[in-house]
């Protein structure tokens, strides 16, 4: 007798995923989507999902409980897999309730919450950056004696730069914290450590990293959100020494965090001294188009990538063979709602980003040298032909 096919839950909150739902329906899946009221009318692949559901972001915990029991009464959810950052804890949350096998909450939360996830790589013997929560008075101001200014103020459920802030004096900290209210338990503060900013892209099966690759960014994703900089990105290369180091590093995080299986973005930064730091980590892909420049460099689709893992479950995976290529971004704001690229002909472009007032372009090449060069070349000018900046998020555009 043929086993049934699998039936995915994916939850988006946000518009992002459509290699992921595409690569479950050519796999065979029934493929269903929960998301937000006001996402049903986008342009979602709907040759490959099966149906759609949809909650608020307002909506209490046992509503959304109620309603995923309510759907499995007719439909029976093999996976839950949340697309996007801010869904990893309700699929979680899910998975537990209706006993679905993948992340539970627990190890979720390390994902999401910037305090839990220091506090765990702390306790593996990882080196982070020097922090403390915002709860009790005394102890923050005995860290703050010993821990030089400036800090950095990080929501603790956000997304990359959101809701970040720059602080420069104890006067400065104080006035923020009081301003916060009773959300000042939702904050961690942390030592502001100047150098370059890393990440590394994964794939995780069985507890195990099959797949890995390095990359720096040009210009710290902080310094870009708060200073209106322009995007850039680029991997390294596999025999790098960083790169290996790196690598290293986030296995080990990974490892201490819990990840299974799945896909994970997680950032680094190594100070003047070329000492790396843990920054943080996800169980996502890494936005900004970042998915798109590794496979760009390698070959690999972690969307499609990370489907077939989750499919696999329990089953026998083979990783997918990578090339060894270079790959990079530039990325930016523009002032025009559809810039004019026809300029830009390079042989290297790969990919052109089509998205209002925006303007961007991945490149690739054999040569990391090449790559560089590019890249350094379209900065100068995307300020000169497209820059535009915007105030900083203080939360997740809905």
């Amino acid at each position: 007798m043929a086993a049934m096919p699998l039936t995915v839950l994916c939850i988006a909150t946000y518009r992002k995923g459509d290699e992921f739902l595409e690569q479950c329906r050519r796999q065979g899946c029934r493929v269903l989507l929960l998301t937000e009221e006001n996402l049903g009318g986008s342009d979602w692949p709907r040759e490959a999902i099966d149906a759609f559901y949809y909650l608020r972001r307002d909506m209490p915990e046992d509503d959304i409980r109620k309603g995923a029991a309510y759907m499995a009464r007719t439909e029976r959810l093999d996976r839950i897999v949340a697309l996007d950052d801010f869904d990893v804890e309700l699929a979680a949350m899910l998975r537990e309730y209706l006993h679905v096998p993948g992340m539970g909450q627990t190890v979720a939360r390390g994902f999401r919450d910037k305090l839990a996830m220091r506090t765990r790589a702390r306790n593996a013997g990882i080196a982070c950056p020097e922090f403390v929560h915002v709860l009790n008075y005394a102890t923050i101001t005995e860290w703050t004696s010993r821990v030089a200014a400036p800090w950095v103020l990080k929501p603790r459920a956000q997304a990359a730069a959101i809701g970040i802030r720059k602080i420069a004096s104890a006067e400065q900290l104080w006035e923020t914290i009081h301003a916060l209210g009773d959300a000042q338990a939702d904050y961690v503060l942390e030592q502001f450590i100047p150098g370059d900013v890393y990440h590394v892209d994964s794939l995780v099966f069985d507890g195990r990293i099959v797949f890995a690759t390095a990359s720096r960014y040009g210009t710290p994703p902080m310094a870009v959100a708060h200073e209106g900089g322009i995007f850039v990105t680029r991997t390294l290369a596999d025999d790098d020494a960083v790169a290996s180091e790196l690598k290293d590093m986030n296995a080990r995080v990974l490892d201490a965090l819990g990840l299974g299986r799945g896909v994970s973005h997680t950032e680094f930064i190594r100070d003047r001294d070329g000492r790396l730091y843990f920054l943080e980590t996800s169980a996502r892909v890494g936005g900004a188009f970042i998915v798109d420049v590794v496979e760009a460099a390698t070959g690999v689709n972690l969307w499609r990538e990370w489907a077939n893992i989750e499919i696999t479950g329990d089953g026998e995976y083979e990783p997918p063979v990578s090339k060894a290529e270079f790959a990079g971004i530039v990325l930016s704001l523009a002032r025009q709602e559809q810039p004019d690229m026809s300029g830009y002909v390079d042989p290297e472009i790969v990919s052109r980003i089509r998205k209002s007032h925006h303007a961007g372009v991945i490149v690739a090449s054999r040569e990391e040298q090449r790559v560089r060069a590019l890249l350094e070349s379209y900065v100068a000018r995307f300020y000169a032909d497209f820059h535009a900046s915007a105030p900083p998020l203080e939360r997740a555009i809905e």
